[in-house]
């Protein structure tokens, strides 16, 4: 993982944005660890439905089958 210092993070931040790698990048001010900044992830839509006749429900699955009274 890349490390910037945070002043020049800061004068190049678009720039560092568009560089970024899937690793990410590490801001650091005065040698100590401040911040990481890692891509967004924007896969994530074919995931969507990604499960459907994969999974079987049984029983009801709304209940834990476990009596309770809401009043006591």
């Amino acid at each position: 993982m890349k490390t910037i210092g945070a002043t020049k993070f800061k004068k190049q931040c678009l720039h560092s944005l568009d560089r970024l790698d899937a690793e990410g990048s590490i801001v650091t001010k005065h040698g100590k660890r401040v911040a990481g900044v890692l891509p967004y992830d924007q896969d994530c839509a074919e995931l969507i439905g990604s499960l459907k006749n994969k999974i079987e429900t049984r029983g009801d699955s709304l209940t834990t089958g476990v009596p309770w009274n809401a009043d006591a």
